[in-house]
């Protein structure tokens, strides 16, 4: 075997490796976000909140797994797009590399406040009034929301970024490439009007639901391209496209 051919049977591997890991991402996030999170945050009433919390502290636990899985693919998908995607540009991929494992290390940091829950439940301390709890855990399960807008920001410029270095390839179909634009200014520009404009969320929340199909299909588009074609192409090679 030559040292191309094991250069595409090492990159072959390694997208196989990271469209594994977006799928799984993204039945994690529909478990752990679209269904853990909608079941127990009831917004704006803290007291029901956390009774839901007592009640269901399995499936609150069962959806932190998710989020760690999650968290774990993402440094997977970071890996596996920086090796699949640096012979077109070196510094560009190390770049949406790094973009990612900041976006990791954000969640990171949001998954500790669902984890403070969970410590909170289970270990009242006697110096807080019982009235408290309600509360304190709304604001954690707040502060993880607030977080992973901040993250989804950052990930959003890693998006922008596999996008183009997508449309500049001759081997990554130029849907996947506009989808993830779409996806990328999706993500960036919602979760910032979240953060920084809370008194438009009416309009923010219609704006996500507008743009939620590019959102999931844009990188679920590039993990089915991973699985399916990714490290294949003869057209893998150093490559400026700047």
């Amino acid at each position: 075997m030559t040292n191309l051919e094991k250069e595409r049977s090492n990159q072959r591997t390694v997208a196989i490796a990271g469209g594994i890991a977006i799928i799984i991402m993204a039945l994690a996030a529909g478990f752990s976000y679209g269904f853990v999170l909608e079941q127990i945050a009831i917004q704006g009433d803290t007291d029901a909140t956390f009774q839901n919390l007592l009640s269901s502290e399995g499936l609150f636990i069962a959806g932190i797994a998710g989020w760690l899985v999650i968290l774990l693919c993402d440094i997977v998908v970071a890996w596996s797009l920086y090796i699949v995607l640096q012979p077109l540009h070196k510094n560009l991929s190390l770049l949406a590399m790094l973009l990612r494992f900041a976006y990791a290390g954000i969640l990171g940091i949001a998954i500790l406040n669902l984890i403070i829950v969970t410590i909170l439940i289970n270990s009242r301390a006697s110096f807080l009034m019982a009235d408290s709890f309600p509360v304190m855990a709304n604001v954690f399960l707040i502060a993880f929301e607030m977080t992973w807008w901040i993250g989804l920001i950052t990930f959003g410029a890693h998006l922008l970024i596999v996008g183009y270095l997508a449309f500049q390839s001759e081997f990554i179909p130029k849907l996947v490439s506009i989808l993830l634009w779409i996806a990328a200014l999706a993500y960036m520009l919602i979760h910032a009007f979240y953060f920084f404009l809370p008194q438009w969320n009416a309009f923010t929340s219609v704006l996500e639901a507008v743009l939620t199909i590019p959102m999931v299909f844009g990188e679920l588009g590039l993990g089915i391209w991973l699985l399916m074609k990714g490290g294949k192409s003869s057209n893998v090679r150093d490559k400026d496209v700047m």
